[in-house]
């Protein structure tokens, strides 16, 4: 893995979310105070964006900020080792199975199942 792939992977997810909401890139800079600009580079992988960045764009994308600290790297996941009571996951359990499946993959596919899998629950919600 380069070391640009983090970054582009995680511009590539913030886009794709402003993309389904959907948003252009002056939108998402009006309500987060970032410029469209330095948001299009960060899409690009051009620019890898700060925790105070994360946190202004978390909202307006429709992202818990844990969660996009996490996906870039600046929190790390709990340990999904099999447990016997299922860890919480935003006030909801999650399956041992699942536990058990994540705890064999390395951290980045797990950052990217749980990113996936957050995206496909946005969409859910969305569509009800």
């Amino acid at each position: 893995m380069t070391t640009n792939t983090p970054r582009k992977e995680l511009g590539k997810m913030l886009k794709q979310r402003r993309l389904m909401i959907p948003l252009t890139l002056r939108q998402i800079a009006t309500k987060s105070g970032i410029s469209p600009s330095h948001l299009g580079r960060i899409e690009k992988g051009e620019r890898f964006p700060s925790a105070a960045i994360l946190r202004k764009v978390a909202k307006p994308l429709g992202f818990e900020e844990s969660e996009l600290f996490r996906l870039a790297g600046y929190l790390s996941y709990p340990s999904f080792g099999v447990a016997e009571e299922p860890a919480p996951y935003e006030g909801k359990q999650i399956d041992p199975y699942v536990l058990s499946v994540l705890s064999g993959e390395p951290v980045e596919i797990q950052q990217v199942v749980i990113g996936l899998l957050t995206i496909v629950k946005n969409i859910a919600r969305a569509m009800k």
